[in-house]
């Protein structure tokens, strides 16, 4: 079996020669940094590309936690069909129906219930093109609960499989605010200690118990672990030397705070169609920019600020009502066609930040719009953004939220646990609102900001 990275690795087999085990564990950093603990982790959520990654890269973690009370969910997104694509003996349709049965077995092993055990039966070699499937799978299992952490294969470990899957995993954990902790398998084999991050690993130490159940749960993958037949292609695909690995711990992990995994899902929809939410086309988005027009108290504004501006086409309108609009998006695509459209309105600027974590600088604004953005991010994002616009605001200022009613698939938020969590922040009370089947609009603003009738 070839395995490509799209990284730094090289083309490597799984039956070559790799670096020993001891010469991992003779250098200084495997055991340099603070070891991680499952101290108010209440939930795991671990993700493997195959049926066994989970057993020998997170094994123990995952051992740990269950002997600890930790509820553990374990997501196979392939069964593993395509590991012995030459064997004369089992189709991959059989080899496929084994090692989900094998991955029962193993999940026993490691103290994982049935209930929590999850199989998305994905093509094997197929996941770079399904990242957005795995990862809607792995947001509807984590939801908005606190306390949990999402366990995947490393986006840099050498198999396209696993990167695929941590690329799936950095985007749920960014969706759903959850911190992220990716482990490696082949990267052990192909790569070379002066070649590993260790400013970002951390190991998690384990009790003999754990180890014992992580060796059970390896054992259990009897088609990877052993031969098949005798026949060629049927060979055993891990290797003594390469279970060395994998057998006695701590094991290390890549963490990574929520908020700097990636996920580039709206990015590549803009960059895919020039138009994607039909903003142009669509009478839906017609009607909503001409309700938010409708809704705002004031004639005039000083200075606008519309968070998650995609293609710009509310923030050209909102110039129309505005000295000054500051529109912005974490999308580098969405905000190259938002500075084709607006590039006459000098009275528009045009920013790439990162919202909440991002923030710009400069004077209070007396309107901030958040139209159809606010479900793309995670519920405590949401939470800190609502605290920022409150403290972005001027005294007589307008807060101006509009979303679409209908849910989300693939994010955690609807529009009105966005717009609830808006209302449980410091923003100014709410004046004014619409709503029907299809959108909803909030008016936040003080008595100072609102007009006086006889204007």
């Amino acid at each position: 079996m070839l395995v490509v990275s799209g990284t730094d690795a090289p083309t490597f087999s799984a039956r070559g020669p790799g670096t020993p085990a001891r010469v991992w564990r003779a250098h200084p950093g495997w055991t340099a940094s603070t070891p991680l603990t499952l101290e108010g982790v209440e939930r795991l959520v671990v993700l493997a590309a195959h049926p066994d990654d989970e057993s020998l890269g997170a094994g123990g973690l995952i051992a740990s936690a269950c002997a600890a009370g930790v509820q553990v969910a374990l997501v196979c997104a392939t069964n593993g069909e395509g590991s012995h694509p030459g064997s004369p003996t089992l189709s991959p349709g059989e080899l496929g129906a084994r090692r989900e049965v094998e991955a029962s077995q193993a999940a026993e092993a490691l103290g994982v219930p049935m209930t929590g055990l999850h199989h998305l039966r994905l093509p094997d070699g197929g996941l770079d093109g399904l990242v957005e499937e795995v990862t809607r799978a792995l947001v509807d299992l984590v939801g908005d609960g606190r306390d949990c952490v999402l366990v995947s294969p490393w986006r840099n470990d050498g198999h396209p499989d696993h990167e695929a899957a941590g690329r799936a995993a950095a985007a749920a954990a960014r969706r759903t605010g959850e911190d992220l902790w990716e482990y490696s398998v082949w990267f052990w084999h192909w790569s070379r200690p002066d070649q590993a991050p260790w400013n970002l690993v951390r190991p998690f130490e384990l009790e003999r118990a754990s180890e014992s159940a992580k060796s059970k749960a390896i054992a259990a993958h009897r088609t990877q672990v052993e031969p098949l037949s005798g026949l060629e292609g049927d060979e055993t695909l891990l290797s003594s030397e390469l279970l060395e690995h994998f057998l006695s711990g701590p094991e290390h992990f890549v963490t990574t705070p929520s908020g700097e995994c990636p996920d580039d899902a709206l990015d590549d929809l803009h960059r895919e169609h020039s138009d994607p939410w039909g903003v142009e086309t669509r009478w839906y988005e017609e009607r909503k920019r001409n309700l938010v027009l409708a809704v705002l108290p004031r004639r005039r504004f000083d200075r606008v600020l519309e968070l998650g501006c995609s293609t710009g086409l509310l923030a050209q309108s909102l110039a129309d009502r505005a000295s000054q609009v500051l529109a912005v998006d974490r999308s580098p695509a969405a905000l190259e066609a938002a500075r084709e459209r607006l590039a006459n309105r000098p009275e528009v600027s045009v920013a790439d930040l990162d919202v909440p974590t991002d923030w710009p600088d400069g004077a209070l604004f007396d309107l901030v719009v958040v139209s159809e953005v606010g479900y793309f991010l995670s519920p405590a994002a949401i939470e800190e953004l609502a605290a920022r616009v409150a403290t972005s605001l001027a005294p007589d200022g307008v807060v101006v939220l509009c979303h679409r009613r209908h849910s989300v698939d693939g994010w955690v938020m609807d529009a009105d646990e966005v717009h609830e969590r808006f209302a449980r922040a410091a923003v100014p009370p709410l004046q004014a609102s619409y709503r029907d089947r299809d959108v909803e609009i909030r008016v936040h603003a003080h008595d100072s900001g609102w007009p006086d009738p006889g204007a």
